[in-house]
């Protein structure tokens, strides 16, 4: 019989980023299986600071459309600071990320403009049914977008074991003021990232390479 281990493992193993979709809907019914288990994670003194605002049908559609003004009219403006930079291994994994990319939707390394319509996807949440918006209580700060990580984290793996396919996007949540408004949500919500979800195309290039990992000794500090 399988252990809970090997179980957790095969679908940490299986998990991997979406960028493709077939249009047909994720029942409303395993919506909410997947955001009820991802509700289990842990958080600091059980505070559970995520909430997540998901559509569906015409309302992903004019979120979409929403979505793609803004990146044509307004300024970035999101909630947490993006990084400074990428240094050593961290600033490599992503390079080596997009190169995979871009190889396998076939975009040459010189091919400027393939390159930014590649990247105008995230925008058109790669085509995906639903988009789920998750924010936290901004009154928790740091804190709380650290635990709302964990169910960032825990969303993709019930999708992913319930044959969902997912895709975590900070690039959405660039547009946070705009986020708000759209879906009447207060100032005191930090909007941290979007999750566009749906069937997965298994045919689309985009959603044929694997990213690599780090090696044990790359992340683990064993002392005594």
């Amino acid at each position: 019989m399988t252990n809970a281990y090997d179980t957790l493992h095969t679908i940490l193993d299986a998990r991997r980023s979406c960028r493709a979709f077939l249009p047909d809907p994720v029942a409303t019914d395993v919506t909410e299986q997947i955001i009820r288990s991802a509700g289990q994670a842990p958080s600091w003194c059980n505070a559970q600071p995520w909430q997540v605002t998901v559509t569906r049908g015409a309302e992903t559609d004019r979120f979409r459309s929403a979505l793609l003004d803004a990146v044509g009219n307004d300024t970035p403006a999101p909630d947490l600071p993006w990084p400074d930079s990428y240094p050593g291994a961290h600033g490599a994994r992503r390079r080596e990320c997009g190169l995979q990319l871009y190889e396998a939707v076939g975009i040459a390394r010189n091919d400027r403009a393939g390159r930014a319509e590649q990247s105008m996807q995230n925008y058109h949440l790669f085509g995906a049914p639903h988009v789920a918006i998750v924010h936290s209580t901004a009154a928790l700060g740091p804190y709380g977008a650290m635990d709302t990580g964990g169910f960032i984290t825990a969303f993709m793996l019930a999708a992913t074991a319930l044959g969902v396919g997912s895709i975590a996007q900070a690039s959405v949540a660039a547009y946070a003021p705009m986020i708000r408004r759209h879906f009447d949500l207060p100032e005191s919500r930090l909007i941290l990232c979007a999750i566009s979800f749906g069937l997965p195309d298994p045919a689309h290039p985009a959603n044929t390479f694997r990213t690599t990992r780090a090696d044990l000794d790359e992340v683990l500090d064993l002392r005594g």
